[in-house]
């Protein structure tokens, strides 16, 4: 596969990207806009939305030449015009005659190296008042973004790939990651911020599913670096630090991660029996987050239809929890089943990186607890973590 191929598959694999294009096409009014990898000698379409039937599918090639996205590329800055053949810049270019526009916007994305990559870039043609509106600044910020997910994915499919070819590059790999993690941070703050105040202060029917859905995509990203952290802080750090305190109401914390995930899996049965928890001290919210790994992963690798039990008992001195599910873990599988990245290798896309198990073990061995797992045909896939009630904060 040649370069330009897995620039586009890298882009193709963004689940933001087509939100990304219809929020530019919703604030714009502009009826084409594409995601363009641009080089030197070739422009090719990474990702496109086409309500004008300009003819570009994903992988699509115009003459870099007759482009504005080649001046853009020597130049390093946004081109913004409100209408080309009144512009004094552009009214004799060749582009907007070429490919009949007269309203259109490209943004410069660069890797995060500062290497460009390419543009973000819209038209139509009709004329619209681009440059009065923060539709500029928006799609640099978007730029911004999807500079770090190019990374991200990037990352990531290497990762994959030096795990199954067991390679020695954990410590680096682990090092990036957690700068990674860091650099992402604030990026998605302002995306958030972004979306929650277009949901207030500009609601629109049209526009208000896609900018909940940015919303969800930040939200879930920002889950992802506080993933990448933790692993961070268990791998290169003293570890998953730990707010003990004595948790009168830990059963009704447990209830409420049941529910959580209940809502997002409403097609699934979870079936719980949670005793009264009492004299428990521990970090209550990473319990939850904890069992709530635990009960994601059942619901993800157990069988579809399987039920999921969760127990939840003091016995023996011990707080035991325990997750269940009807799958079964191959038992070549189960020696790595709580290291980083471990999860069944397929051609189907999977969210998350992995990180989930490791986790969790983190969190149980920082509370000095143990958090183990059976998987046989006559039990199917229990994971039981118990927690010595001796614990003080």
């Amino acid at each position: 596969m040649g370069l330009i191929a897995v620039d586009i598959a890298t882009i193709g694999r963004i689940s933001a990207v087509p939100a990304m294009l219809q929020v530019i096409r919703e604030m714009t009014g502009l009826r084409f806009a594409a995601v363009a990898r641009v080089t030197e000698h070739s422009w090719h379409v990474c990702a496109v939305l086409d309500q004008l039937d300009f003819g570009l599918k994903v992988g699509g090639e115009l003459d870099v030449v007759t482009t504005l996205c080649h001046e853009i590329r020597a130049a390093h800055v946004s081109v913004v015009i409100d209408k080309a053949s009144e512009d004094p810049l552009y009214h004799n270019h060749h582009t907007p005659r070429l490919y009949g526009f007269e309203s259109y916007i490209s943004v410069p994305v660069f890797r995060t190296d500062g290497r460009f990559f390419g543009t973000i870039c819209a038209l139509d043609p009709s004329p619209l008042p681009l440059k009065a509106s923060a539709i500029q600044s928006t799609m640099e910020s978007f730029a911004r973004l999807l500079s770090l997910q190019i990374e991200a994915e990037e990352s990531q499919q290497q990762t994959e790939a030096a795990l199954q070819q067991e390679r020695h590059t954990a410590e680096l790999r682990e090092q990036f990651i957690a700068v990674l993690g860091h650099d992402l941070r604030n990026p998605l703050f302002a995306i958030n911020v972004g979306a929650e105040r277009l949901l207030r202060k500009h609601q629109s029917p049209d526009t208000d599913p896609l900018v909940q859905h940015i919303l969800a995509c930040s939200n879930r990203a920002a889950q992802l670096v506080e993933d990448v952290l933790d692993f961070a802080r268990g791998r290169l750090g003293p570890g998953i630090t730990l707010d003990l305190a004595p948790c009168p109401d830990l059963e009704q914390v447990l209830r409420h991660v049941i529910a959580e995930v209940q809502n997002v899996h409403p097609q699934r049965t979870i079936q719980c029996r949670i005793d009264d928890l009492q004299g428990i001290h521990c970090d209550r919210q990473r319990i939850a987050q904890l069992l709530s790994n635990l009960v994601a992963n059942a619901i993800c690798h157990g069988t579809a239809q399987g039920v999921v039990e969760v127990e939840a008992e003091q016995q023996s001195e011990q707080l035991v929890l325990r997750v269940k599910n009807q799958g079964l873990i191959p038992e070549q599988v189960l020696p790595r089943l709580f290291q980083p990245y471990s999860r069944p290798v397929s051609d189907t896309p999977q969210a998350g990186l992995g990180l989930g198990l490791y986790i969790a073990q983190q969190i149980a061995q920082a509370h000095g607890g143990q958090l183990e797992v059976v998987s046989n045909p006559q039990q199917g896939t229990v994971f039981s973590f118990s927690l010595p009630l001796t614990l003080k904060a």
